[in-house]
């Protein structure tokens, strides 16, 4: 099962510096998330998904005021047996996963482009709606980190 991990850069360069994504909230398709979303298209799910990721990234750096104003969402494959939905959750589709989460699961990273800084640093999530997150594979994590994004 995918889940979305929802970071900071200064996460994200503890995260590879460590191995591990830590043991946060995640957000993946669930039941509750079908049922909030109104389809059954996995694609959209998945995006929204992403989306409520990207969401709590944005709370995330709310609390960090020194962290790089962008989002960083890291898509990450687990065990289905894993992911146990959070029940009442402020975000339908967050999850809890089961033991540590290995950077090296990852399949790939999302973040914000420079574009979208004045939003994140507005905290908008509205505003957000028109910045897609960015793809990234994960071997460029490294070339992230050391460009300052």
């Amino acid at each position: 099962m995918r889940v979305y991990v929802p970071l900071t850069l200064p996460g994200l360069a503890e995260a590879h510096r460590t191995g591990e994504l830590g043991t946060g909230a995640a957000y993946a398709v669930t039941p509750a998330l079908r049922d909030w979303y109104g389809s059954e298209d996995v694609e959209e799910l998945e995006y929204a998904a992403l989306n409520a990721a990207g969401t709590a990234s944005l709370r995330l750096l709310a609390g960090d005021d020194g962290a790089a104003r962008r989002r960083v969402v890291v898509a990450v494959d687990v065990a289905d047996g894993a992911v146990t939905a959070v029940p009442d959750a402020d975000e339908p589709g967050e999850v809890s996963v089961a033991g540590p989460v290995r950077l090296a699961e990852a399949a790939a990273v999302h973040l914000d482009s420079a574009d979208a800084e004045g939003a994140v640093a507005a905290g908008d999530a509205d505003a957000l709606e028109d910045h897609d997150l960015l793809w990234y594979a994960t071997q460029e994590i490294p070339n992230l980190l050391a460009d300052g994004h």
